[in-house]
């Protein structure tokens, strides 16, 4: 179970985070929304320690995550692996290593210096890949890899790390609806067949609504809906995104990635064609 209890952070005067409480049971899959600024990615880089509290207290079962320090710090960066919005993989390093990477906490600094990996964690990171689809680029630079592509080698990553929770700061803000749907379906998918907590930062409504089995929404710092989609109504909207300058609600289609089928298949063909293109110019 994952306790935050009080949890504030300021950055000088400003407090980006304001005594938030929450409390998440094992195995949950959680959306995090609300207006750019509300606090959401500071609240999960507080989690993951990126960011310590300037008050308040983290608990993820019996560990105090929020005392941390040296490798009990590494370890749980380790058990809570993070994926970003910029993916943070290594452009000139190829797919399959960046993947390996997920296993340098579990692994001793010599064979890290010296980036040798066994068998066995390349038969992981193969698996992985496949598991996400993408096991044909194993070999591709990872720069030449389109976003959505970027974005599931990062999750590959990620479960290198055989981590206990999953943190996802706005995983598909860069993608296009059909790269969104595939990535929010991998992370789906690892929460209900591995059972780990997965807590994702997310902008569109409705990927909150048929993803996650809880939504908490953010406005200014603080918690201001806690509930289900079934909860999320019309007023809930509005006290975490405000209204539009004429008083009416938010228009959720703004933010859809609802996608045509037909379109999307069209879309796949031309990126799986751009990518590679790119591979065969960097091969030259």
């Amino acid at each position: 179970m994952l306790k935050l209890a009080s949890v504030t952070r300021r950055f000088g005067k400003h407090a980006a985070v304001k005594s938030v409480d929450i409390v998440i049971p094992p195995g949950q899959m959680v959306g995090i929304i609300g207006r750019s600024g509300a606090g959401k990615s500071t609240l999960l880089r507080m989690i993951n320690r990126l960011v310590d509290p300037s008050d308040g207290t983290i608990h993820f079962g019996n560990l105090e995550v929020s005392s941390l320090r040296g490798r009990e710090l590494r370890r749980w960066q380790r058990d809570c692996a993070m994926i970003f919005q910029q993916f943070n993989l290594v452009p000139r390093l190829d797919v399959l290593t960046n993947v390996l990477l997920g296993r340098l906490n579990h692994r001793s600094t010599a064979l890290s210096i010296l980036n040798m990996f066994t068998r066995d964690e390349r038969i992981m990171a193969i698996a992985a890949l496949e598991r996400l689809g993408i096991e044909q680029t194993c070999l591709q630079m990872a720069g030449t890899l389109s976003g959505g592509q970027q974005q599931r080698v990062a999750i590959a990553r990620a479960l290198m790390q055989q981590p206990k929770m999953i943190l996802a700061d706005e995983p598909i803000a860069s993608l296009d609806p059909l790269n969104a749907k595939i990535v929010m379906d991998a992370l789906r998918d690892i929460n209900e067949r591995e059972g780990i907590t997965v807590i994702t930062n997310l902008h569109t409504l409705d990927t909150a609504r048929n993803y996650c089995e809880r939504i908490i929404g953010m406005a200014a710092g603080e918690v201001v809906f806690d509930g289900t989609p079934d909860h999320l109504t019309g007023a809930a909207v509005r006290a975490i995104y405000g209204s539009a300058a004429d008083g009416s609600d938010i228009d959720e289609t703004m933010t859809s990635t609802s996608i045509d089928d037909e379109r999307a298949a069209r879309r796949a063909t031309t990126q799986e064609s751009a990518s590679q293109k790119t591979l065969a110019l960097a091969r030259v």
